[in-house]
């Protein structure tokens, strides 16, 4: 199952959804274990450590230190991993509203981790941009 590699057709469907959990990045050192019960939405393993991002209950309840509180809008289009200029669309979009985005992608979508506090007003811009894409 491939996704869509059209721009126009992603940009005109997607459906950005705003999960209603406050996430947040973490960061341990390299060769950390995750603390037991954890589930992190991603585990990203570079040289300097990985990186989760995992609800900001459990990082408290975890006592990790914690960074960028952020909510996760999720685009509901099967996007393909060789779509060209999805998310670049996307940040620019965000970017131009002085606002940062942390995207992740995943097989069949990507997520845009965005400020907390500015979360609803991204999911405004997002199905503004998809509108103006015929969506």
């Amino acid at each position: 199952m491939n996704g869509e590699t059209d721009l126009q057709k992603l940009l005109a469907s997607m459906t950005p959804w705003l999960d209603p959990e406050v996430y947040v990045f973490v960061t341990l050192p390299p060769g950390a274990v995750l603390p037991e019960g954890e589930e992190p939405v991603m585990r990203f393993i570079e040289r300097e450590g990985t990186t989760l991002i995992l609800a900001e209950s459990q990082a408290k309840a975890a006592g990790l230190a914690e960074t960028f509180r952020c909510r996760m809008i999720t685009l509901d289009v099967h996007s393909s991993l060789e779509a060209v200029g999805f998310l670049a669309a996307i940040t620019t979009r965000l970017a131009a509203a002085g606002m940062g985005v942390n995207p992740v992608s995943a097989f069949y979508h990507d997520h845009m981790f965005v400020p907390a506090e500015r979360a609803e007003e991204a999911l405004a811009i997002l199905r503004a941009l998809a509108a103006e894409s015929g969506g």
